[in-house]
């Protein structure tokens, strides 16, 4: 008899059914709130009406279309709709299927079109698990570990992770740009050095959102010195954070960005987009793959937009953001030693009495939330963070609800 896995580790033990909006239905047709959105991919929830009526048109015309051989209409109008929200300037996209080929991607265009071998990326920072992707990932030794040995021309500067040094936000930033700046002296010359890759927001470093000054302070240095900086939207994008890209917060202008989950409610579809003078500095050959661009995918991705803009999303991540921060903010008790997030993106981390992580309150947190009909997932390097990610269509009633379970799971606690 084969079977799954036996390392497949799952966050919860529910079976799905069904899914619709910010509720799955499990194969006994008990009812539970979903605060993982699938690790933030269904933005606009599950089974979103437009969304299935594109899909299922387009797969009634084309499934495959493999865009190195034919074109087809739905990443044509993929490409031309992405035009109208990606960043002033970044327009020309490259499509692949998961958020680790388009990590890897932005990595190949970096050096290639700068001739640099090396990359500096950033402590706590997740760009995924194939061996490039996985050795820019320091959120964790999970992802990486007993594989090695890994591919080279990696640097791991700070992130301004104020709670874990135990400073200001200030104080953090002002020491992740020193100890940036003595790399770039010590370890890879700016002249050896391709690009900064960052998220706006640590995903599974355990959600924290960057610094204004620090974003800043990357922009500006790699200005200097001809660096490309990447931001890592993957997770952030396309309105998760309150803005349409979690940079947008910053008031910075990236040179690469990578984009995947919320960008097809649920379809494997990611991608890159830079300025078409360097996207033409990659190599003849250089990008491709056989299920990029799916015309499902594409389909469902053009609707998820649409969605995302007539039902005004990004605006209502932004309100239920901070009603779910400023809950989840009130209610902490004192085994929470931080509670942070940016728009639908909010980790609250479980720490002891003694200040260190609480990995088994935390997971005894989760398993409390799936017994009263909320599912969470667990992130940070000790997985002591318990993140809250609804879809994009939470209503303030579901907000409210996954609060007061929320506070139910604390008391029991």
């Amino acid at each position: 008899m084969t079977a799954l896995s036996p390392v497949l580790l799952q966050a919860t033990p529910v079976t799905v059914d069904h899914g619709e909006g910010c509720y799955l239905y499990d194969t006994d047709g008990r009812r539970y709130l979903d605060f993982t959105a699938g690790i933030g991919v269904t933005s606009t929830g599950h089974c979103h009406p437009r969304v299935v009526e594109a899909a299922q048109a387009q797969v009634a015309k084309l499934v495959h279309g493999q865009y190195t051989t034919v074109m087809h209409r739905p990443l044509l109008d993929l490409t031309e709709k992405l035009g109208e929200v990606l960043p002033e300037g970044l327009d020309s996209l490259f499509f692949a299927n998961s958020g680790s080929e388009a990590v890897e991607a932005a990595l190949r265009l970096a050096r290639q079109s700068t001739g640099r071998p090396n990359i500096i990326v950033f402590h706590g920072g997740f760009h995924g698990r194939t061996v490039a992707a996985a050795t820019m990932t320091t959120s964790g030794t999970r992802f990486s570990a007993g594989f090695s040995p890994l591919m080279g021309g990696v640097h791991v500067a700070p992130f301004p992770t104020a709670f874990r040094y135990g400073w200001s936000e200030e104080q953090a930033t002002d020491f992740a740009l020193r100890e940036l700046d003595y790399i770039l002296a010590t370890l890879t010359s700016p002249a050896e050095t391709a690009a900064f890759v960052v998220e706006p927001v640590l995903g599974e470093g355990g959600y924290v959102p960057a610094t204004a000054g620090f974003l800043r302070g990357l922009r500006e240095r790699a200005d200097r010195h001809g660096i490309l900086l990447v931001l890592d939207e993957i997770q952030t994008g396309f309105g998760r954070t309150g803005k349409f890209f979690g940079h947008q917060h910053f008031g910075i202008r990236p040179d690469i960005i990578t984009i995947a989950k919320g960008l097809a409610s649920g379809f494997p579809l990611s991608g890159i987009a830079a300025p078409a003078e360097l996207m033409a500095r990659a190599w003849p050959g250089s990008q491709g793959g056989t299920y990029g661009g799916n015309a499902v995918a594409c389909a469902a991705a053009l609707a998820t937009l649409e969605v995302i803009e007539k039902e005004g999303l990004v605006e209502n991540a932004a309100l239920r953001g901070r009603e779910l921060l400023d809950g989840v903010r009130a209610r902490a008790t004192s085994g929470i030693g931080d509670v942070r997030g940016l728009g639908l993106m909010v980790g609250a981390e479980f720490t002891t009495a003694a200040g260190e992580p609480d990995t088994a309150a935390a997971t005894e947190a989760r398993r409390l939330a799936v017994e009263k009909g909320m599912l969470l997932l667990a992130c940070g390097a000790h997985m002591n963070v318990v993140r809250m990610i609804p879809a994009l269509v939470a209503t303030a009633e579901q907000i409210r609800e996954g609060l007061d379970i929320w506070e139910a799971v604390l008391a029991e606690l």
